[in-house]
């Protein structure tokens, strides 16, 4: 795939972090997935924001089911720990 040299503003604390993580050589790759990342979920907010739209929000005690059902990851890492 073809590439394009830019020119970004990043915050330094957040630039030294992610050098510290990849270091200098790995920073473009390091950027370009996360870029990819989160274009990726604002398709899928958009997607979910046309869904509304077109059938109206998700009844509330539907999301409350499925929130009981699929706890968040943190909570079902600690449950399979305890039990």
């Amino acid at each position: 795939m073809a590439t394009e040299k830019v020119s970004l503003s990043l915050e330094e604390d957040l630039l030294a972090e992610a050098r510290a993580v990849v270091g200098i050589r790995g920073l473009s790759g390091y950027v370009n997935r996360a870029l990819s990342h989160q274009l990726q979920r604002d398709r899928v907010a958009a997607l979910l924001a046309d869904l509304d739209s077109e059938f109206g929000l998700v009844d509330p005690r539907v999301v409350e089911e499925v929130r009981r059902a699929w706890p968040a990851p943190a909570e079902a890492i600690k449950k399979r720990r305890t039990a």
